[in-house]
């Protein structure tokens, strides 16, 4: 058609209609993401098994893409957020053993997949671990690095950790974010490989999330997807108190400065 020629479109995408699993597929990543966050330890073929039984006809390939797509992967090998990119700087995990008694001492990072209504976001969190506090947060519908180097950025506005850990995704070894922590004389921790618990407490944070407040609405948009996380962040830092906070907030914590906290964090595996 001389209509597609002009505004350069393929003549076959005009008639395009999406196929029953294109239709299908923002359910069953729904239905993977909730199994995942639950049972972060089921790969492809357990989770194709799980899904059947769920009535969904989906084989093991198709779960193996839907799950690439959301930078999902079991336990053993880690998540595919967590792989490094060619040539990434490696760095040695300082957290095992370590006593952690202070706020600032250590601050960790995670990215997370959000699900929307139609599509999906990524979440990075900086938090400070031994009070909890969540120090920034940013959204991104791609995995690119800039969004965590923001939130990085932003955390750094109101304080500076001895340490950051992370894991060795590609957006946390890139030498835009390693030199923003490197120029602070940070010292750099990352996660050994298939280590979910090295990072146990933003993994507790995304769990937290998800079940209080992702799963009981239906984002529509992501200006009310983030208005939504948002606003739980702030019920999550100034009105939730944790049981290993001698039933304090995390900003009772941390923006206090508590010294005299009666439990001493030891990392170990």
């Amino acid at each position: 058609m001389r209509q597609c020629e002009l505004v350069g479109l393929v003549r076959s995408s005009l008639y395009y209609r999406a196929t029953g699993e294109d239709e299908e597929n923002p359910q069953v990543m729904r239905l993977i993401d909730g199994l995942y966050t639950a049972r972060p330890f089921l790969g492809s073929r357990r989770m194709s098994w799980y899904l059947r039984r769920q009535g969904h006809e989906v084989n093991r390939k198709r779960v193996q893409r839907l799950m690439k797509v959301m930078g999902l992967e079991a336990i053993y090998p880690k998540r595919n957020l967590s792989r490094a990119g060619k040539g990434a700087k490696r760095y040695p995990y300082l957290l095992r053993g370590l006593e952690v008694i202070r706020p600032d001492q250590v601050w960790a990072a995670d990215i997370t997949y959000i699900r929307l209504l139609r599509g999906y976001l990524y979440l990075v969190a900086v938090l400070d671990w031994w009070s909890r506090y969540v120090l920034s947060w940013e959204t991104s519908n791609t995995l690119d690095a800039d969004f965590c180097v923001v939130a990085l950025r932003r955390a750094l506005e109101g304080g500076q950790p001895g340490i950051f850990n992370t894991d060795q995704g590609v957006q946390f070894s890139c030498g835009e974010f390693l030199g923003v922590l490197e120029g602070q004389q940070i010292r750099v921790s990352m996660d050994s490989r298939g280590r979910a618990l090295d990072n146990v407490f933003v993994e507790r944070l995304w769990r937290s999330l998800k079940y209080e407040e992702v799963y009981l609405r239906e984002y529509e948009s992501v200006i009310e997807a983030v208005e939504g996380i948002g606003e739980w962040f702030r019920f999550y830092n100034h009105d939730r108190p944790h049981q290993g906070l001698g039933n304090r907030t995390p900003a009772e914590v941390y923006l206090n400065r508590v010294a005299d906290c009666r439990t001493v964090l030891v990392v170990s595996r």
